[in-house]
């Protein structure tokens, strides 16, 4: 293919086991969790061993040739800093490992421990955005990058707004493509116009788009949309591994995108690796050759 791939979102965890809301999250054999206190395919059924591994990924990457990923946090996985750690050091050339962290200190142990930096679910908190302006403060000071997705509310996004014009040189990621099933779409995705250091990613655009499914026409249309309102040079391409694999395998989250006549190739290189090489200061990254399948 030749072509530069690098994933803007996705996840890894030693072993989930926590409580969001009073419900449990934990890991079980053959890829499943306890979700909420529901029994879930939390991960494809090959992945036996309740873990969620960097190995695992790197394979995933290797044959799908995405030269790098980023790694964001969510809190229904509980804090990975410790395992996160580990990974950054162990593969610094293919991943960008972000912390998680409430406060000032936690940031700074984050970024302590290696974090490059640091993810905000905001969709799933309660407090204002605005609460934690120390920790952007402190992040904009660092150079570390800000991985945050929203919720559905206007008010919320006004706050990103407000902590966007307070820290112009803090680089921001919004993830979840600016939930664009969603009403609050148009308003995510304009939050890149307010900085150049603001860009959208589509971390989950194929769960978003899952009842329609593969090839995901309407998820093409809504990365034009947004490219008519911020530019494609503000669009980069992000899969949600491992969630999204339980219904298509990890090419399939980008290959709809390489297959589509409504794209330009330039589009295609800028989603799909370089603004995401530039935005995180990807390098080295290595040149993968495609393997055939044995079915071919």
């Amino acid at each position: 293919m030749g072509q530069l791939i690098i994933d803007s979102h996705t996840h890894l965890w030693k072993k989930q086991d926590t409580w969001v809301d009073g419900k449990r999250i934990l890991s079980m054999k053959n890829g499943r969790s306890i979700f909420m206190d529901e029994e879930v395919q939390m991960m494809p059924p090959f992945m036996i061993d309740e873990q969620n591994s960097a190995e695992v990924l790197l394979s995933n990457m290797n044959y799908a040739q995405v030269g790098a990923a980023v790694v964001v946090q969510e809190v229904i996985d509980g804090n990975q800093n410790a395992y996160l750690s580990e990974v950054q050091q162990q593969y610094p050339e293919r991943f960008f490992c972000m912390g998680m962290a409430w406060n000032l200190e936690e940031a700074k142990a984050a970024h302590t421990a290696g974090m490059k930096g640091i993810a905000f679910p905001g969709h799933r908190m309660k407090e204002s955005l605005l609460e934690l302006m120390p920790v952007f403060k402190y992040m904009e000071d660092e150079h570390l990058v800000l991985s945050m997705c929203l919720g559905e509310e206007e008010k919320q996004i006004g706050e990103m707004k407000e902590v966007i014009q307070e820290c112009p040189q803090l680089k921001v990621a919004i993830g979840h493509f600016g939930m664009v099933t969603t009403p609050i779409f148009k308003s995510q995705v304009l939050l890149a116009r307010e900085s150049e250091n603001v860009k959208i990613e589509s971390g989950g655009i194929t769960w978003l788009f899952n009842a329609e499914f593969y090839p995901y026409p309407s998820a093409i249309r809504s990365i034009k949309q947004a490219a008519d309102w911020v530019g494609m040079k503000k669009l980069m391409w992000g899969s949600d591994y491992p969630r999204t694999i339980t219904a298509i395998t990890y090419r399939m989250s980008y290959d709809f995108i390489t297959k589509s006549a409504e794209l330009t190739d330039e589009d295609k290189a800028l989603f799909l690796g370089k603004n995401a090489e530039h935005f995180y200061g990807f390098k080295n990254l290595p040149k993968l050759p495609y393997i055939k399948n044995m079915s071919e």
